[in-house]
């Protein structure tokens, strides 16, 4: 269970945008009957930075001489931290589409959707594969997918994973996201992987085969 003290803290942050610590005390004393420092708040604000989900303090500008105030934000993590329901309202948007289009139209527009993303991750081309791995890798992390590759135990190719799934609840509905995925992958290597298996089926995470075969094709 997330510390009680620490998430009054991102609720107050939540609701106020910025705050400085004599504020988030006199918040929690009004909420609470049990009494808190301003040293206890600092030390529970430097944990929830250390977790990313704070920022660290800023000067706020002041209209009259006296010693600084630091304001404390949410980072985006920390806004991510509070529910919200993209997946209701991405699931809502697909139903429209598939009562409207047809399975090729819809995957044309799914594949856009990827080919738009790939363009934005910026990857340098002409890499040898492994280093292009490795940027697939940070940039497919950076953007929710926890992913990692290795050397297939075969030695016949590469094994790329994904171990989350940022579409994993809509998925459950509409199967038709994992194209997404697919596109994405074999854009971001310039090559089209295998795909082995996938979270929505059950599995760990999903996994990408691409054969040295493949990687020699496109050098």
């Amino acid at each position: 269970m997330f510390q009680e003290t620490r998430r009054h803290i991102l609720d107050i942050l939540k609701k106020n945008t910025e705050m400085t610590v004599d504020e988030i005390v006199a918040l929690l004393h009004q909420s609470n009957e049990k009494k808190v420092t301003a040293a206890t708040i600092r030390h529970h604000l430097d944990i929830l930075q250390e977790n990313g989900l704070v920022e660290a303090p800023e000067v706020r500008r002041r209209e009259s001489p006296g010693r600084p105030q630091y304001v404390y934000r949410l980072t985006e993590k920390g806004q991510d931290f509070f529910p919200s329901n993209y997946a209701g309202l991405a699931s809502s948007l697909l139903d429209q589409i598939k009562s409207r289009l047809s399975r090729p139209e819809i995957n044309v527009i799914l594949e856009g959707v990827a080919d738009q993303m790939s363009a934005e991750a910026g990857i340098p081309k002409d890499l040898p594969i492994e280093d292009r791995l490795d940027y697939v890798v940070g940039y497919l992390t950076g953007i929710g997918y926890e992913a990692n590759w290795r050397a297939d135990s075969s030695g016949k190719g590469y094994i790329l994973s994904t171990s989350n799934c940022p579409f994993e609840k809509v998925a459950d509905s509409h199967d038709e996201v994992c194209n997404i995925d697919m596109h994405l992958v074999a854009n971001l290597l310039g090559v089209v992987p295998r795909r082995l298996g996938r979270i929505a089926e059950g599995e760990k995470s999903c996994n990408y085969f691409i054969h040295n075969i493949d990687v020699m094709a496109v050098k």
